[in-house]
């Protein structure tokens, strides 16, 4: 059987957690960024958890599962 290949944006887009927990950034924080409050941007900075519906999709694309 030919080996899987990795979906190369999903592999520039998220980065697993030593647990198996999968990161992403936030969108909205590459332009227009003059009209939104530097409150909301702060929050958009830090990266977060995917959501548990989507992992196995993109657990899938990162060749994991």
């Amino acid at each position: 059987m030919p080996k899987i290949k990795t979906k190369s944006g999903a592999k520039k887009r998220f980065q697993v957690t030593g647990s198996g927990k999968i990161k992403r950034k936030h969108a909205y924080k590459s332009h227009i960024l003059t009209k939104k409050s530097t409150k909301r941007k702060l929050k958009l900075t830090h990266a977060t958890l995917v959501h548990a519906n989507d992992e196995t999709s993109i657990k899938r694309q990162l060749g994991l599962k």
